[in-house]
């Protein structure tokens, strides 16, 4: 039987081609990276190899730990220079109070007529704090007062229909703006008047934040009662907070040892108490007055 020559018999020219390998579905990469088209390396790679160049690099770590000395040294001098104008111990001492003292001192403020004893309690030549002396000045009362006060002139003028973001942001600025100018006319009138007492301006500040306290109960009672009940408790917080002022400041800035002093610098200490007091009420009528009608 002759066999056919296309079957691969015997003598024929014809080899069997082999089967080229399967394609895999996943590249190889324990030898490396996968080759890129164009011959390049993968994305990130050359990052990589910079990080860690660069964090092995000596001058590097060198520049890298002579920065953080200098930004350590950088907030070291921050501290040093806000201690310098704020001393943090000394204001934690004006935030020292407890529910007790705050229900005091605002009734003191209220009604401080029938109060004694105004001198600032002492233990070991160091003042008590708030908590235990409610003689002892506090910046937390005039704090929250003055947050109530743009709450409630907010509150007051959104009533009559006046109310804008413009108007409340020029009650609060007017606000800061008349204790800047009423703390910075103690000190000079302190300094002018050579009197020699233990008044910061964390003192000035507490007793010029009283006010706000006055300034709630007139609005409160004005938007209540109307105008007539506006001045009528305008007239009230304004004669409570000049008597407390009065006797507050009295025992600090006319103490035990200015009283041995000249008859002149007494009376110029006086004085200066008494204004004090005196340009309390202006500025709460002139503060609150728009506030209600």
């Amino acid at each position: 039987m002759a066999h056919h020559a296309g079957f691969g018999g015997q003598g024929s020219k014809h080899r069997t081609r082999a089967a080229p390998d399967p394609t895999p579905l996943f590249d190889d990469t324990s030898g490396g990276y996968p080759a890129q088209p164009g011959g390049y390396p993968p994305q990130g790679a050359d990052v990589a190899f910079n990080v860690n160049h660069l964090l092995g690099d000596p001058m590097a770590n060198v520049a890298m730990a002579y920065g953080s000395s200098i930004a350590s040294q950088g907030k070291d001098i921050v501290h040093k220079e806000l201690h310098r104008f704020v001393s943090v111990n000394k204001l934690k001492y004006f935030f020292a109070v407890d529910t007790t003292y705050v229900a005091k001192k605002l009734g003191l403020l209220v009604f401080p007529y029938t109060h004694q004893n105004w001198e600032v309690q002492y233990s070991r030549d160091v003042p008590l704090p708030p908590r235990q002396d409610v003689n002892a000045p506090d910046l937390y009362i005039p704090t929250m007062a003055f947050i109530t006060y743009i709450l409630l002139a907010g509150m007051a003028l959104g009533i009559q229909k006046r109310f804008s973001p413009e108007v409340l942001g020029l009650c609060a600025s007017s606000a800061l703006v008349w204790v800047v100018i009423e703390v910075l006319a103690l000190l000079l009138g302190l300094y002018l008047a050579t009197v020699r007492n233990d008044l910061s301006t964390f003192h000035l500040l507490a007793f010029s934040g009283y006010k706000y306290v006055g300034m709630i109960l007139s609005v409160i009672t004005g938007l209540l009662f109307g105008s007539d009940g506006y001045y009528v408790a305008l007239a009230w917080t304004s004669s409570a907070l000049m008597y407390f002022i009065v006797r507050s400041l009295r025992m600090t800035s006319l103490g035990p040892e200015s009283l041995g002093g000249s008859g002149s610098r007494q009376r110029l200490q006086l004085y200066l108490t008494l204004s004090a007091a005196v340009f309390q009420p202006l500025i709460i009528y002139w503060l609150t007055f728009h506030l209600v009608r």
